[in-house]
């Protein structure tokens, strides 16, 4: 006979024991909802978290620790896909769902879902007549920003402690095959974002170009261009490449890695020393793995979708007029990201530069696999222009 090893289970708790949690779409906005999952599991970490989520985040939630699965919502089916996704989450048996997402998509999900609470956001703050979907609604409070908005839920199911933990990291094998490709890089990589999804939120390409130019130039990093395979996303990298032909040696252009999916994309985060995106899921990400970014914001609200509780010493703020006062709102105001220059970037990636980067363990790719050969240089050596990397002596200004 033998010993079962299973701790033994704990005391009942007041947390739910089938939590659904309905945040289906923008990557940045289930990156911002991961720390809701982590908390629950923390009270209680027999509570079975269900999370509906459409395809494009689902890459980014797949073997979160917090997550115990993903029930697919394919919103291009039609009434099809809102049938399939009722019927996958009536077999569950949810104890209670969580609607964060305020839209009414997200509110017809929750409905369908059968649960005996469903949970949503106060109707102040709903859109879309999403608050006629839910039983429960969270107190109104002033919006602040949005991940506070979503850890607002955690008392109706009976979690106390709110800490934020995003439980995010890139995957032991991806990471290896992202760092194998460039195993010879010598100097620390900037992630640059191209483009997000929202034409409003992009930056001029030609600013991007000149910007990868005077990180290389300037602060001896290699940019590494992230993003989509969508037009807009091609034609700015192809604009940047342009660029870069006319005033970078080859072997200093960035690299191009649109396309490369959600799991590499976190590999190229964390081994960057820098991330420099719009208001965008990689932005919100770099945040979650702990990477300064520097954030570029016109037509959306920094207070209210900009970096969590970090880096907010390097955000480029134009979406507030120089004559109010700043607070958050959901307002969107398309044409303001015109107003940010390559100056207002380059200010910032200064400050990371004195403020950041010292306390950075900023590791080229080569040393994080073993050397081919003796002659691959070690963290700390020089590099091919006689400078140790991450700081060339252009960058040394006072």
């Amino acid at each position: 006979m033998h010993t079962s090893m299973r701790a033994p289970r704990p005391a009942p708790s007041t947390v739910p024991q089938r939590v659904g949690i309905v945040l289906m779409s923008a990557l940045g906005d289930v990156t911002l909802g991961l720390p809701v999952a982590t908390a629950i599991k923390r009270a209680s970490p027999w509570t079975r978290i269900t999370w509906i989520a459409q395809p494009g985040p689902i890459e980014l939630l797949r073997g979160h620790p917090a997550v115990d699965e993903i029930v697919r919502f394919d919103r291009w089916d039609g009434v099809a896909g809102y049938r399939t996704v009722r019927d996958r989450l009536r077999e569950r048996s949810l104890d209670v769902v969580l609607d964060l997402q305020t839209a009414f998509k997200a509110g017809l999900v929750t409905a369908l879902s059968g649960a005996p609470r469903r949970i949503g956001i106060d109707r102040r703050r709903a859109q879309d007549a999403n608050w006629l979907f839910t039983n429960e609604r969270i107190p109104n409070q002033p919006r602040a920003h949005m991940a506070d908005q979503f850890l607002e839920f955690l008392p109706s199911i009976g979690v106390t402690d709110g800490s934020v933990e995003y439980g995010l990291r890139a995957c032991d094998t991806t990471r290896a095959d992202v760092y194998r490709q460039h195993r010879d890089e010598q100097r620390p990589l900037v992630t640059v974002v191209v483009a997000s999804s929202k034409a409003s939120k992009n930056w001029a390409p030609e600013r991007l170009a000149a910007l990868c130019v005077s990180l290389v130039a300037d602060y001896g990093l290699r940019p590494v261009l992230t993003g989509g395979e969508s037009e807009i996303e091609i034609a700015a990298a192809a604009q940047i490449m342009q660029h870069a032909t006319k005033c970078l040696p080859a072997a200093d252009r960035p690299i191009v890695a649109l396309g490369c999916g959600i799991r590499a994309l976190m590999a190229w985060i964390e081994q960057s020393a820098l991330v420099v995106s719009p208001d965008s899921g990689p932005l919100h990400m770099a945040v979650a793995l702990e990477r300064p970014v520097v954030g570029l914001y016109g037509a959306t609200n920094p207070l209210w979708v900009g970096p969590y509780r970090r880096y907010h010493d390097l955000v480029v703020d134009r979406f507030h007029r120089e004559d109010e006062a700043p607070r958050s709102s959901a307002e969107k105001r398309p044409g303001r990201m015109e107003l940010v220059t390559v100056a207002d970037v380059l200010e910032r990636v200064e400050r990371w530069r004195t403020s950041y980067a010292p306390a950075m363990n900023m590791q080229p790719v080569s040393a994080l696999l073993p050397p081919r050969t003796a002659e691959v240089s070690t963290p700390g050596t020089a590099t091919a222009t006689g400078q140790p990397w991450g700081l060339t002596a252009a960058s040394r200004r006072a």
